[in-house]
């Protein structure tokens, strides 16, 4: 079963009074691009998600975003007492000395901006709420894989669809293929016998050019390869393991044979099906770039 690069998920746990959220998005790339964005809070989880996030998804650029909201009213502050009055008290005599007015009102304001004032203490992180914060990770990791895994499916049925369009093509051609040859010998019998009013023409060389030109022109081992080709396809779709790339090889040699054909076709009709089998394959790898 194929699963996409492209997807979304979110997850959220509540701890105490904090709401802990974790976003994941995924967009398909070459290799794994990852970028993690998270509280310096939780700064020491950094390598051990990063890890996990990349054991998991494997490939694609993905972004996380892990935040914290406060569910419940958070407390305020504390003001350092002894510092704001030692500020306040040095601004109001150095008023008082130059002689002007200082308005209580925008002063406090001021004093409170000042260096550290605001008792600000760096909060300690219960070894529960990390083990929170990885699970909240987890959690949209496998919502993303969730999302992936059902847009792979969509993809792995229109790709299959396009395959079988390719297959169809191909029976389309083989009464014209038939017919094709023909032609191509009842044109050159007429130009023979044009040219036989104005010299001799050596019947046995002839036939073994004309043996010759239609070998050049019979497309059977490129009808052959194609066939096999599109059957790998599809066997290859049904793996469980990541195939993208895999995919992307067997795109490329269908469309090696596909203009192989349309080179040696020298008919209108087998052109068109060519066209129209060239336009089911860039389809086909444009969603194979997207696959995991």
């Amino acid at each position: 079963m194929l699963t996409s690069m492209t997807g979304y998920g979110k997850a959220d746990r509540v701890f105490g009074n904090k709401k802990i959220v974790a976003e994941v998005r995924s967009l398909n790339s070459k290799q794994f691009d990852f970028n993690l964005r998270i509280p310096s809070l939780y700064r020491e989880l950094e390598m051990e998600i990063r890890g996990n996030v990349s054991r998991v998804l494997q490939r694609g650029k993905v972004d996380m975003i892990i935040s914290v909201e406060n569910v419940a009213e958070a407390a305020a502050v504390p003001i350092n007492q002894a510092i704001f009055s030692s500020y306040y008290n040095q601004i109001m005599a150095i008023a008082n000395d130059n002689g002007f007015t200082v308005n209580p009102s925008e002063l406090i304001p001021a004093i409170l901006r000042l260096p550290d004032v605001l008792r600000v203490q760096r909060e300690e992180v219960d070894p529960t709420e990390l083990k929170v914060v990885l699970q909240v990770c987890n959690d949209a990791q496998e919502a993303l894989n969730i999302f992936r895994e059902n847009e792979g499916q969509v993809l792995e049925a229109d790709m299959l669809k396009r395959v079988d369009l390719i297959q169809d093509f191909l029976k389309q051609m083989e009464p014209i293929e038939k017919q094709r040859i023909v032609e191509v010998r009842q044109r050159l019998f007429d130009a023979l016998r044009q040219l036989q009013n104005d010299q001799k023409i050596d019947q046995n060389r002839f036939e073994q050019e004309v043996i010759y030109y239609l070998e050049k022109l019979d497309i059977t081992e490129e009808k052959v390869r194609l066939r096999q080709h599109c059957s790998l396809f599809k066997e290859t779709v049904k793996q469980n393991e990541p195939v993208g790339r895999k995919l992307g090889f067997i795109a490329q040699e269908m469309g090696r044979e596909i203009n192989t054909l349309g080179s040696k076709a020298n008919n209108a009709d087998i052109q068109k099906l060519v066209v129209q089998m060239k336009d089911e394959l860039e389809k086909i790898k444009e969603q194979s770039l997207n696959i995991l």
